[in-house]
C-alpha cells in the first residue's frame, strides 16, 4: 500500500478480485475442463497464475496489480474446479473422500505458510519478493503436476463431449447439483465472514495486538487440517456423506451464539470447536459432487457450478456481515449468520446421498 500509494479501498478490492474472477470464470472453467481434459486444463491454469504472479512482482502501479490479480484469479478459479475433478476420475467412491479430504487442505496449508513466510521476506528482500517466491513456488508445481499427472485408469478414462454447451444445459438442470452449490454458498458466507472480521473483533473490543488477534482468529484454520482428511476418511469407512454434510451446518449454528460474547480461554476453545466441526463441510461437498450427477464425466460441471456458490458466498458475505456489525453490533452480526447455516443444512439434508 505504502509502495504503490494504494488507499483501503483500493487495497479490499486486490483482495476481492479473485473471489470475484472466480465467480465469474466457474462456469467456463466447467466448459475447459470438459473440451481439453485435466492435464492440460492444469498446465493452463498453472501459467495464468505464473503470468499473474511476474506482473504482480514488477507491477509500477496499482492498476498494473490490479490486472495481475485478475489474471491470477483465472488460474485460481480454474484450478478449483480442475483439482477435484481429476481427482473423482482417479479415487473410486470409497476412497474419494479421504482424497478430498486431503485436496480439502490447500487453502489453510497454503494460508498458514504464507502469513508466516511472507513477513520475513519483506522484511529480508521487500514486499515483490513474496510475488517471486510464488512465481518460482508455482513453476516447480507445474514441472511436478505434468511429470505425475497422467491419464486415469481406463476404466475411467476422460469423455470429452461433442456438444459442451449441451453437455452443461443437462448437468444444470439435476435438482442436486443446486443444492449442493447452495450448500457451499452458505458455508462461505459464514465462514469468510467470520474468518474475515474476527480478527478486528478481538482487536478492537478485547484489545488485543494483531498479531495475538491474528493467531487466535487463525485456530479453525489450523484445525482444518486435521478436522478434512479425518471427516474424509471416517465417511469413507461407514459409507456416509449425508451426515457429515448436514450435520456439521446445525453445529456452527450454536457455536454462533458464542464467539462474540466469549473472552479469555473461552475464545480459543470456540475457534478450536469451530476448526473441528468445519473442516467436514468441504470435504463432503467436493466428493459428494460425483455422487449427485448422473453421469461421472459431468462432474467438472458439476464442480464448476459449486466452485460459483462458493465464490458467491465470499463476496456476499463480508459485505452483510460489516453492515450488520456497524449498524446492530457484533453479537447481532454472529446471530445473522445462523439462518444461512439453516439453510445450508436444510439443503444438504434433501440431497440424496448415501
Amino acid at each position: 500500500m505504502h509502495n504503490l500509494h494504494i488507499n483501503l479501498t483500493q487495497a479490499g478490492f486486490l483482495m476481492s478480485s479473485i473471489a470475484l474472477t472466480g465467480f465469474l470464470l466457474a462456469l467456463p472453467a466447467g466448459l475447459i475442463l470438459q473440451r481439453f481434459g485435466t492435464k492440460r486444463s492444469g498446465l493452463l491454469a498453472l501459467g495464468f497464475l505464473i503470468t499473474g504472479g511476474v506482473m504482480g512482482a514488477i507491477a509500477p502501479t496499482f492498476f498494473v496489480l490490479a490486472i495481475s490479480r485478475i489474471i491470477e484469479g483465472i488460474g485460481a478459479g480454474l484450478i478449483g474446479v480442475i483439482a477435484p475433478a481429476t481427482l473423482a476420475q482417479w479415487f473410486p467412491p470409497r476412497q474419494l473422500g479421504t482424497a478430498m479430504g486431503i485436496w480439502a487442505t490447500w487453502a489453510p496449508v497454503g494460508s498458514i505458510v504464507m502469513y508466516n513466510i511472507a513477513p520475513a521476506l519483506n522484511s529480508h528482500f521487500g514486499w515483490r519478493s513474496i510475488w517471486w517466491f510464488g512465481v518460482g513456488y508455482t513453476i516447480l508445481t507445474a514441472l511436478l503436476y505434468a511429470n505425475f499427472i497422467r491419464r486415469p485408469p481406463e476404466e475411467k478414462k476422460e469423455i470429452k463431449p461433442s456438444n459442451p454447451l449441451s453437455e452443461m444445459r443437462s448437468a444444470f438442470s439435476q435438482r442436486g447439483i443446486w443444492l449442493l452449490a447452495i450448500t457451499f454458498a452458505c458455508f462461505n458466507l459464514v465462514l469468510v465472514s467470520l474468518g474475515t472480521y474476527y480478527p478486528t473483533f478481538l482487536s478492537t473490543i478485547h484489545g488485543y495486538s494483531l498479531d495475538k488477534a491474528g493467531f487466535y482468529s487463525s485456530l479453525a484454520t489450523m484445525l482444518i487440517l486435521f478436522s478434512a482428511p479425518f471427516a474424509g476418511w471416517l465417511s469413507d469407512r461407514i459409507g456416509s456423506r449425508r451426515w457429515f454434510l448436514a450435520g456439521p451446518f446445525l453445529a456452527i449454528a450454536v457455536l454462533l451464539l458464542f464467539p462474540f460474547r466469549v473472552s479469555g480461554w473461552q475464545i480459543i476453545l470456540v475457534m478450536i470447536l469451530q476448526g473441528l466441526i468445519a473442516g467436514a463441510i468441504p470435504t463432503m461437498t467436493f466428493a459428494a459432487t460425483s455422487e449427485v450427477v448422473a453421469k461421472p464425466e459431468w462432474a467438472g460441471l458439476g464442480l464448476a457450478l459449486i466452485l460459483v456458490g462458493q465464490n458467491f458466498g465470499q463476496l456476499i458475505g463480508p459485505i452483510f456481515f460489516g453492515d450488520i456489525a456497524q449498524y446492530y453490533g457484533w453479537i447481532i452480526a454472529g446471530y445473522s449468520l445462523i439462518p444461512f447455516c439453516l439453510v445450508g443444512f436444510g439443503c444438504a439434508w434433501k440431497l440424496r446421498l448415501h
